[in-house]
């Protein structure tokens, strides 16, 4: 099963940011993918199980970033 999500973050200006962002959601157990995009804020995520938004938030905020919604 693969299930892929998208979600907006803000906050990120830079190269770094997409790869703080994409470290920390890599991290989550079940995650096999992240696509970030800059320009929108916009993060597709695939992962073999359903998230929780508090799990993705919690990533998120470790990178230092701000989950909106």
């Amino acid at each position: 099963m693969s299930v892929t999500t998208t979600y907006t973050v803000n906050g990120m200006t830079c190269g770094h940011c997409v790869s703080s962002v994409t470290e920390e959601l890599t991290a989550v157990a079940g995650v096999t993918g992240v696509d970030v995009r800059l320009a929108t804020g916009a993060v597709t995520v695939t992962s073999t199980r359903e998230l929780s938004r508090d799990e993705v938030r919690a990533a998120v905020t470790e990178a230092g970033y701000e989950l909106v919604g």
